[in-house]
């Protein structure tokens, strides 16, 4: 795993403290089709060990209470086991929200976990106390919106971390049938190029098309050292069994499927049609 990283920087980044922003992407070139937008870190958060971002899915509304989405394996309690999933745990987790040039302008606090895991998927969705619209209102600060459709092999995308306030600009080089790390095991993961060297603290990074804008991916973990299987160090397990190991290449874990499980009044309903996450 991208791992998690003890002590706090929210009092930091809060203060609009100067972290390192040399990693910072430029916007892309004005020829690309379609045109690329700008990414920067507006609606970004920095968790106490992780990265994430105030999402929305295609049908929340404006007074939706709002999310935060990051990995599982950063949640305030520990990584959860093989199989395990949460849904509906109460949190008062806080996240510091921050603007476009990196600056955090808010704290945000959460009322629950309305689902998390480590099966099939790194994921982590907290709800806030805040709506949407009050987000926007008080902060000027829009959520990200998630895709809802499977990314593309070769897409230009940005990996936005709020900890450390860098973004990493690269492509998706392809899709792993199943990525294992431990006792974990992740599917239709992807896989960056190399450009995207992300470290320990962007775990829950949004990964965000450069075209669209839209959040396709959660930055989750990398090859390390080189090891096999092993903790930090995934390994890549195709359709047959083989494994393939790629020492200094990451992965993140695609996000549209959870739009099929949102219901309206952005309601987790994992009975919904087309529904695939992990039930408890």
């Amino acid at each position: 795993m991208r791992r998690p990283l003890i002590g706090a920087l929210s009092a930091l980044l809060l203060g609009g403290a100067g972290l390192a922003t040399a990693g910072v992407a430029p916007a892309a070139a004005a020829t690309d089709t379609p045109k690329a937008k700008a990414v920067d870190f507006a609606g970004t958060v920095a968790l106490s060990n992780c990265s994430g971002s105030v999402v929305r899915m295609p049908n929340s509304a404006d007074s939706d209470l709002a999310f935060v989405l990051s990995n599982g394996h950063c949640l305030e309690s520990g990584m959860p086991s093989a199989g395990q999933v949460i849904v509906d745990r109460a949190s008062t987790r806080s996240f510091t929200l921050l603007n476009s040039s990196g600056s955090g302008v808010a704290t945000l606090r959460a009322t629950k976990i309305a689902y998390a895991t480590m099966t099939d998927t790194d994921v982590s969705l907290y709800q806030l106390s805040s709506t949407y619209a009050q987000i926007q209102q008080r902060y000027g600060i829009k959520a990200l919106p998630l895709a809802d459709t499977h990314p593309v092999q070769g897409t230009a995308i940005n990996v936005v971390s709020g900890y450390w306030k860098k973004i990493y600009s690269c492509n998706i080089d392809g899709f792993v049938y199943r990525l294992k790390e431990d006792e974990w095991t992740w599917k239709d993961s992807v896989r960056y190029t190399s450009a995207c060297n992300t470290i320990g603290g962007t775990s829950g990074s949004p990964v965000v098309d450069s075209a669209t804008g839209k959040v396709v991916a959660i930055n989750n973990t990398g090859n390390e050292d080189g090891g096999r299987c092993t903790l930090n160090n995934p390994c890549e397990v195709d359709a047959n069994g083989t494994v393939t190991v790629r020492q200094g290449i990451n992965y993140a874990q695609q996000t549209y499927s959870i739009t099929k499980c949102v219901a309206a009044g952005n309601k987790i309903n994992l009975s919904l049609a087309g529904c695939e996450l992990p039930k408890p």
